[in-house]
């Protein structure tokens, strides 16, 4: 299975590091080809130009010809290429990284994660993700956060982009409050990353 991960955080020493490491690390094991991108590291570019901002009438020719020489191609390549897609990032503000969000902007893009013909229809699912799966750290405890703000992660992803991308295997853990972690928790909650890879990628390739 060809999965893409995806790891935005601008610490390298971050825990979202170690997640998306280990993460690599289990899926690797399990025989899967990782294509791995760490946002900040790769200088990823997020403001969307007035060219890539049509949101009908696109095809999928058409959202790759006019790039062929620029670096979003490849983004975009690889998203239609995978089977599953594995994405690490902070609770920042309700909301992923500025440099994740542009990502999303500039790749899921009509042609490539979805077709639209018209304003008032629903968006045609495009991607051929088979599970995903989205991991985030964050410093609120995950009961106030869905007292006060009713997890806006939560449905960004699972209600609203994987949804109407034509991603019906998906689903979020988060791991937190890491601020005020113990050595042990962290270990712990590493550890229970190759649960999670099983439970979502397991069932569709390895290395036996």
């Amino acid at each position: 299975m060809r999965v893409l991960s995806i790891l935005a955080h601008p610490r390298p020493d971050s825990f979202c590091h170690a997640i998306a490491e280990r993460a690599r690390v289990a899926l690797s094991r399990r025989g899967h080809d990782v294509v791995s991108c760490d946002l900040y590291q790769e200088n990823f570019d997020p403001i969307l130009r007035a060219a890539e901002s049509a949101t009908s009438g696109l095809d999928a020719e058409a959202a790759f010809d006019e790039i062929v020489d620029d670096p979003i191609h490849d983004y975009r390549a690889d998203l239609v290429r995978a089977e599953g897609l594995f994405v690490v990032h902070p609770n920042w503000w309700g909301k992923p990284p500025a440099i994740l969000a542009g990502w999303i902007d500039r790749v899921f893009v009509p042609g490539v994660a979805y077709r639209i013909e018209t304003g008032e229809g629903m968006p045609e699912g495009l991607l051929n993700l088979r599970a995903a799966l989205i991991l985030n750290t964050s410093n609120t405890p995950g009961e106030q956060e869905q007292a006060m703000l009713g997890d806006p992660l939560e449905s960004m992803w699972t209600r609203c982009i994987l949804p109407f991308c034509g991603v019906t295997n998906g689903s979020r853990t988060v791991f937190g409050p890491v601020a005020s972690s113990t050595a042990r928790q962290r270990t712990d909650w590493l550890a229970s990353i190759d649960g999670l890879v099983d439970a979502h990628f397991g069932v569709f390739g390895s290395q036996e």
